[in-house]
């Protein structure tokens, strides 16, 4: 958190007022053009003299940009040279956000966790969103791994350290310093380890749309006849003054998780009243007499449903 708000700081102090006719994207993909034409790193000065900036302003992007993690420096006797990381690449969103999935996976498949990393902060710089990050780069790889596992061509250990990875990368949307809504209170889990990656994603995505999320995790543990208790304890504690309203989103791949958590839920919402809501993510059968207010298998669904239901009470 010290090191966002001092990010915080260094663009208000610095962006605010550049110079007018600089645009910070298009300065981003010409640094990237240049340093990564350049295997020794280049100067400031140098820097500025071949994109035909003013040194003082050049010198303030690459201050922010530094303190980003987008560029780095390194001091060479008197002299502190700029590079990026091989392999930065700059994308245009949103048109190029189906190149970026297939670069991901590429990257998911082929590459280390930290490089990875690296290529979803690219997108993040580039201008993605992070909720479009998630549902457009990060789901589809996570389909994408449980797709080779199921088909045999990937093995459990395998499986696990491509989900680590994912995990990892998709962490760093969570970093952003967001302003959160009070009104808009979130609980997000799953019924079981397998649907665990798309909770944590869901989590994120919420995050970064203002909600104040409760993470939970895999809460397959908490099957047995006193989660109704524990619920409502917990309840108490994450939204004492029942501010707003309050979704629990449950993530399953079976009927059975989704049966289990809905009754429990369904019963506190009968206590608690109309500002609890209970979302199920996952497949079920069309004949299911499992409740809910929302239940689809599509991931931008939740997000759509969950705005839309906090303007209706709002209003």
């Amino acid at each position: 958190m010290p090191k966002n708000n001092n990010l915080d700081f260094i663009r208000s102090a610095f962006l605010y007022n550049m110079a007018k006719g600089f645009n910070e994207t298009e300065i981003r993909h010409k640094l990237v053009s240049l340093l990564n034409g350049s295997k020794t790193g280049l100067s400031g000065i140098e820097i500025s003299e071949k994109l035909g900036i003013n040194r003082m302003t050049m010198t303030k992007y690459l201050n922010v940009f530094a303190a980003e993690g987008f560029v780095q420096q390194k001091n060479v006797g008197n002299v502190n040279l700029w590079f990026i990381e091989e392999g930065t690449e700059q994308f245009d969103f949103p048109s190029d956000y189906f190149k970026a999935k297939t670069k991901y996976q590429e990257l998911l498949m082929n590459e280390t966790k930290n490089q990875v990393t690296s290529f979803t902060r690219n997108c993040i710089f580039s201008g993605a969103t992070t909720q479009k990050t998630i549902s457009e780069i990060i789901i589809p790889a996570i389909d994408f791994v449980e797709k080779l596992y199921d088909q045999g061509k990937i093995g459990k250990s395998e499986q696990k350290l491509l989900e680590g990875k994912i995990s990892h990368s998709a962490l760093l949307s969570s970093l952003l310093n967001v302003e959160i809504n009070p009104q808009k209170n979130i609980i997000v889990f799953s019924a079981d380890p397998k649907s665990a990656l798309y909770a944590e994603a869901a989590s994120i995505s919420f995050h970064s749309l203002g909600w104040q999320v409760s993470s939970l995790g895999d809460m397959s543990e908490a099957i047995d006849v006193l989660f109704d208790l524990d619920l409502q304890k917990f309840l108490g504690n994450v939204w004492k003054q029942k501010n707003g309203i309050m979704i629990i989103v449950v993530f399953s791949n079976s009927e059975d998780g989704m049966k289990f958590f809905s009754e429990v839920i369904n019963s506190v919402k009968e206590k608690i009243g109309n500002k609890l809501y209970l979302v199920l993510c996952g497949k079920m059968k069309k004949n299911s007499s499992i409740k809910a207010d929302l239940v689809t298998e599509n991931f931008d669904d939740i997000f759509q449903w969950s705005q839309t239901t906090f303007e209706s009470f709002s209003s």
